[in-house]
């Protein structure tokens, strides 16, 4: 039997709030609506929901104060939606926490195909894949990637990753000792080409980091910085 998927949708312009849950509704998806940042943070806090749809310049609270102080307790999937197409707004978006971008205007539908990749990739609708064959397990020392389930353990403990966050731990880790610069992991995980700002990388690493070193500070070593360069996974027999 599946899962309902509930999605919110936060926009404080109506008509846009209508338009997506008129689109997300056909595909069976229970949506909520917030018109302003206060309310979606109060929602998402108490509430769990597979996705959430962020729009960046509201009242209030804009899109980027949500989403950090979201990422603070949760891991909840978002989406963020912005009138801005400037790669500064891009990149400050996935700082804080992002795991996808859409500019206005946008077609529905590719909100649509958007909301169900990053279904996909995230770990609580795992149940969507439907290969059922050999697992796609990496296992080392301290740390267990279970790629069919979205799942990492650090030593026998889950550990609770953004999609982001956990694409670039399972891009590293299927590359052990393999050095990345940050461009090369940015068009990698994020899917996105761009020059500037790097720190959308840095940000992550520190985050993934933090977040492994409370249940395994083993597991948070293995991430490791390569100065001038960039990153790699090290795998050590500690």
């Amino acid at each position: 039997m599946e899962q309902d998927i509930n999605i919110l949708v936060v926009d404080d312009e109506e008509r846009i709030r209508r338009l997506l849950k008129m689109y997300l509704e056909r595909e069976k998806y229970i949506i909520e609506e917030a018109a302003d940042g206060d309310e979606a943070l109060k929602l998402a806090l108490e509430k769990e929901y597979d996705v959430i749809l962020l729009d960046l310049m509201m009242p209030g609270k804009d899109g980027m104060e949500v989403c950090k102080e979201l990422r603070e307790k949760k891991s909840t999937p978002v989406i963020m939606l912005t009138a801005k197409g400037e790669e500064t707004n891009r990149v400050q978006g996935f700082e804080v926490g992002a795991d996808d971008y859409i500019v206005k205007p946008f077609s529905p539908r590719e909100v649509v195909l958007r909301v169900k990749a990053l279904l996909r990739r995230a770990s609580k609708t795992s149940y969507l894949h439907t290969d059922t064959t050999a697992k796609d397990v990496i296992v080392y020392p301290h740390l267990m990637i279970d790629n069919d389930a979205h799942r990492v353990t650090a030593d026998g403990k889950e550990v609770n990753l953004t999609p982001k966050e956990y694409e670039l731990l399972y891009f590293l880790a299927k590359s052990p000792d393999k050095v990345f610069d940050r461009e090369h992991l940015l068009k990698e995980v994020w899917h996105y080409e761009f020059f500037g700002d790097l720190r959308t990388v840095d940000t992550h690493v520190k985050r993934l980091r933090e977040k492994l070193n409370r249940v395994s500070e083993s597991a948070a070593k293995m991430i490791v910085t390569v100065w001038g360069v960039g990153y790699k996974f090290e795998v050590t027999n500690e």
